[in-house]
């Protein structure tokens, strides 16, 4: 209700189209992330804030590290842009890049994902690194929010995400402010005395307006997560999760390790609940047969609901249907 009525305050205002609520959006953003003002720009979705950024680190017809096991928003806005993607595996035990495995001499810079709200242990190997956190929007390390352990930090609200601005947008944050400085003069691209190409990625004061609403209930959204995910821990199901205690993950998606993800797909089907296999063997990047890890994956988990506003009834016939079928 509280996005109603930021929604209905931003159109009797009769400003829909980029203004205040998005500058305010923007400060807001910076806060969180205890950034300076003006170190965040806001745009029309992640996919634009992962373009953007990369444009912006002139990597066209460079070579850009990607996550085989992720969305395939990284490998359109690269080859989007016009670089190359080299395409990564994901740890044994984990859905994120596994970082030891990619080679300097080939790489001009690396898209860190941290997958389903886990962390990604991002080590400084001598490539531009921009951080991914669309699915770990407020995940922290040592106690900081992450998302700017790179040169450059992405965000998607798309309405899935942790946070949404109304169905669609994005973020590019960083402590170089020259970088955020040049997307945002890339952004307005309207009413300008000059020929440099420009394109229209703003977010709008409408979305904004919900984005800002969402922020505002941040803490409860996550704190909902993390019981949710407790109570499938609670039932004694092998969750997907960290084992370092250097990170605070975020409970994006609540990830069941299973043999039997079919079985447990179904079963939750006939209950009227839905759950997915969150990335399917042909949703990978590349050849799975070349990426172990990552096809493994795919046979052998389940995305089970843990949305903030699921009801505890809910959660229970879920744990004891899962029960049931491992």
């Amino acid at each position: 209700y509280r996005e109603i009525e930021a929604a209905k305050r931003v159109i009797k205002n009769g400003w829909l189209a980029q203004g205040q609520e998005v500058r305010s959006f923007e400060d807001e953003l910076c806060d969180f992330f205890g950034l300076p003002k003006e170190h965040v720009v806001l745009v029309s979705s992640g996919s634009a804030a992962l373009f953007l950024a990369l444009w912006v680190l002139n990597l066209k017809d460079s070579n850009v590290g990607i996550p085989v096991y992720s969305c395939s928003s990284l490998r359109n806005a690269t080859e989007m842009l016009g670089a190359k993607p080299i395409y990564f595996d994901c740890c044994d035990e984990s859905p994120n890049l596994d970082m030891d495995t990619v080679q300097t001499s080939d790489m001009d810079a690396l898209i860190a994902t941290s997958m389903f709200g886990l962390p990604i242990d991002i080590k400084n190997n001598g490539f531009k690194v921009i951080e991914d956190i669309s699915q770990a929007f407020g995940a922290e390390e040592n106690g900081i929010p992450i998302g700017l352990r790179g040169i450059l930090g992405v965000c998607s609200f798309y309405a899935t995400k942790l946070i949404t601005s109304g169905g669609q947008g994005g973020a590019i944050i960083s402590k170089d402010k020259n970088l955020i400085d040049a997307i945002r003069d890339y952004r307005e691209f309207d009413n300008r005395r000059d020929n440099n190409i420009r394109f229209n990625f703003q977010m709008s004061d409408l979305n904004a307006a919900v984005g800002r609403v969402q922020l505002k209930q941040f803490e409860k959204f996550k704190n909902r997560r993390a019981d949710i995910f407790n109570m499938y821990k609670d039932y004694g199901f092998n969750m997907m999760d960290l084992k370092s205690e250097k990170y605070v993950p975020i409970r994006y998606r609540a990830i069941l390790n299973t043999n039997q993800p079919n079985k447990i797909i179904n079963e939750l089907n006939k209950a009227g609940i839905s759950a997915i296999v969150p990335i399917e063997k042909d949703e990978l990047l590349s050849d799975p047969i070349l990426f172990k890890n990552a096809s493994l994956l795919t046979s052998k988990t389940v995305s089970l609901p843990i949305y903030p506003n699921l009801e505890h009834s809910i959660v229970k016939k879920i744990g004891n249907c899962v029960s049931e079928n491992i």
